[in-house]
């Protein structure tokens, strides 16, 4: 099933940053959802919680946002918009670091 193709590449994604910045535990995420995806938000945030069960990101909230724009280059696809942690994390612009603040964009 696609979409569940696209849930699991996500999922890798948000484990691979949350790991990458020294995090143990995801606190919230943010996605963007490509038009022709397959995906809606309603379907993505029905199996989160079971999606991210026992993961970095188990108990994460999940932020969606749709775009309906099917021209867009990656309208067949799910975007990774930002992940937060709740350990010290660099900022996005490289100054010390800070607390509880999104640790990546478009990843």
């Amino acid at each position: 099933m696609h979409e569940e193709a696209l849930l699991r590449d996500l999922l890798r994604k948000i484990d691979e940053v949350a790991r990458r910045h020294g995090a143990r535990r995801v606190t919230g995420v943010s996605v963007w959802i490509g038009a022709l995806s397959h995906l809606s938000p309603s379907w993505l945030r029905g199996r989160w919680e079971l999606a991210t069960a026992g993961s970095i990101a188990a108990g994460a909230r999940l932020t969606v946002r749709l775009s309906t724009d099917a021209a867009d280059p990656r309208a067949a696809g799910v975007v990774l918009e930002s992940v937060e942690t709740d350990e010290e994390a660099p900022s996005r612009e490289g100054g010390p670091p800070s607390q509880g603040r999104p640790v990546s964009r478009g990843s």
